[in-house]
């Protein structure tokens, strides 16, 4: 069988005395900027009247609902256990450690507080960062697949890899499956729906594309993904992260169903712009 030796790539990017730059942390600053920046320009496009200085505020609490929420769903969803009795390594997030299901919760919430503080429509608010979240993914997962982490399960495709962590089995790397599907072509299908289609006129419908595609995309590699060795199989062959991707599915689902025009919402008044 040929597989592919993964290089040994430190996760350390720089080294300065006690200052370090990891892989990791540069992947989720790069996914953030990038997003920021996307996000900036969708909002020149937004029906809702959200612009640019609102996106500009709400940056602080994105990232913050991004690390706090990410840590505490990696807490709650995988290590439960562990951490219950470890709780100062809760903190340590420096180690590694971060859910998508819980980061996307924490943004969802700040998404709420933030609208809701400055009277911007919530759902509105929540598409264009929907249309920004696949850049983040990208990013994090090819951050996963150089920090050798997450990988996938024996195989003997012709480009199967020999990760360090397991240098006896060729696996499959899940990690650039989902950095295609859920970042990539996610990308993609939002930038599609947001530019060429009437979707972004109802808010809401993008964002439950958004959870629709992600729901389906991890789903899937979730069959090429090892599933995290704490935790094996939930319930015959179904993994964690599928049972969570299950309800995000459901949620885009109705989303998308409910979702209404701009100029229809309310009992029949035209809804004007911000």
């Amino acid at each position: 069988m040929f597989a592919f030796v993964f290089p040994t790539i430190d996760p350390i990017l720089v080294e300065i005395g006690p200052f370090a730059i990891r892989w990791y942390a540069l992947a989720y600053i790069t996914g953030i900027l990038l997003g920021w920046r996307w996000a900036l320009r969708l909002a020149d496009s937004s029906p809702a009247g959200i612009n640019r200085k609102m996106l500009d505020d709400f940056l602080v609490w994105a990232t913050l609902g991004i690390v706090f929420g990410g840590r505490l769903g990696y807490v709650l969803f995988y290590k439960f256990g562990y951490f219950i009795h470890n709780p100062v390594e809760i903190v340590y997030v420096w180690q590694g450690g971060m859910s998508f299901h819980g980061g996307m919760l924490g943004v969802a919430l700040a998404i709420y507080l933030f609208a809701r503080k400055h009277k911007l429509p919530v759902l509105a608010m929540g598409d264009i960062i929907a249309c920004v979240a696949p850049i983040g993914l990208f990013f994090g997962r090819v951050a996963n697949f150089i920090n050798g982490e997450l990988f996938g399960r024996a195989t003997d495709v012709s480009w199967a890899v020999l990760f360090p962590r397991d240098p006896t089995v060729g696996r499959h790397p899940s990690q650039l499956y989902e950095a295609g599907l859920e970042g990539a072509v996610l990308f993609a299908v939002l930038w599609f729906v947001w530019a060429k289609t009437p979707l972004k006129q109802r808010p809401g419908a993008t964002s439950g594309i958004f959870l629709i595609g992600y729901g389906l995309s991890r789903g899937f590699v979730e069959l090429f993904r090892e599933p995290d060795a704490h935790l094996g199989y939930i319930l015959s062959g179904i993994t964690m992260g599928q049972i969570l991707c299950i309800p995000m599915i459901l949620i885009g689902a109705g989303l998308l169903y409910w979702s209404k025009p701009l100029a229809t919402r309310g009992r029949g008044s035209k809804t004007k712009k911000a």
